[in-house]
């Protein structure tokens, strides 16, 4: 008898980078509860190398860094994520709190007068937070 091949199904690689990442994600906040800020920065970084798009991670990841006393480095994440990001008002809210951290009160300052001006500027667009979803019309 002839074995006819069968051809497996594609996976959807797009749908198991997503799940991949919120495992990771959900890893991280289970570590940053347990107080491993090590392992919740390792595994925050899982999340982004599955989704380098996830800017949940990448805010856990700030505070994870910030949290490790890895200052500097939460502040070029921050930074990075700012760029990605730019009318994102907690990223620069948190820029603000890692800037007083590191005693540069100018930078702080400059960071949360941003942080108000784009919150102020959503409000009265009546516009959700770019992190909000947006409900059906």
């Amino acid at each position: 008898m002839t074995e006819i091949p069968t051809s497996e199904p594609k996976q959807n690689t797009v749908l198991n980078t997503v799940q991949d990442a919120e495992e990771h994600f959900y890893r991280a906040v289970d570590c940053i509860a347990a107080g491993d800020s090590a392992a919740a920065i390792a595994a925050f970084r899982d999340a982004l190398r599955s989704d380098p798009g996830y800017a949940d991670a990448w805010h856990g990841l700030i505070r994870a860094l910030q949290d490790g006393g890895q200052l500097d480095e939460a502040v070029a994440e921050a930074l990075r994520l700012a760029e990605q990001f730019p009318n994102d008002v907690l990223i620069h809210t948190r820029l603000s709190i890692l800037y007083q951290m590191q005693g540069k009160i100018a930078e702080a300052e400059a960071e949360s007068t941003r942080a108000k001006v784009l919150g102020w500027k959503q409000a009265l667009q009546n516009k959700p937070a770019p992190s909000e979803p947006v409900a059906p019309e």
